[in-house]
């Protein structure tokens, strides 16, 4: 019995190591650019151009390696981007197709202004306990933000 004891207490410890060890690749990290920057096809400056970003657009990294980030962008396509060219403020992209941001965290809130699919705006400070994100636009408009409405977080 003491055998089988020290069997399962074993097991139950490879086990959580494993998740331990298996979590951060559950958790989503996210960058914005922090100036304007080309995307390619592959971390080198001699591969294919892709596509152009603004400021502040967020990606989500796939691959973080020396000099280059492979990331994934709100459409889904990946791309290769300098490292340098990251390290703006956090921002998120508007994924519905309009969304209202708030004056406090709450559905039933007055509107600050409503926000069309694909508009940037920066993320002032961690989200709230119920799924809230404070926001701003470059306009200087501030307000709260369903975290469902937006990409990016």
């Amino acid at each position: 019995m003491l055998t089988s004891h020290r069997s399962r207490t074993r097991l139950l410890a490879a086990a959580g190591l494993l998740l331990a060890a298996a979590s951060p690749a559950w958790a989503l990290d996210y960058r914005s650019t922090a100036r304007p920057a080309l995307l390619y096809d592959a971390p080198s400056t001699a591969a294919n151009k892709v596509a152009a970003a603004g400021g502040d657009v967020p990606f989500e990294v796939v691959i973080d390696t020396e000099n280059w980030v492979k990331v994934r962008d709100y459409t889904g396509r990946l791309a290769w981007i300098e490292k340098a060219a990251l390290g703006g403020p956090h921002s998120v992209i508007v994924k519905a197709e309009s969304a209202t941001v708030r004056k406090q965290p709450r559905a039933d809130a007055d509107a600050v202004f409503r926000a069309a699919r694909g508009v940037l705006l920066v993320v002032t400070a961690p989200p709230d306990a119920s799924g809230w994100l404070p926001v701003k636009h470059a306009d200087g408009l501030a307000g709260w933000i369903a975290a469902g409405d937006v990409w990016g977080r």
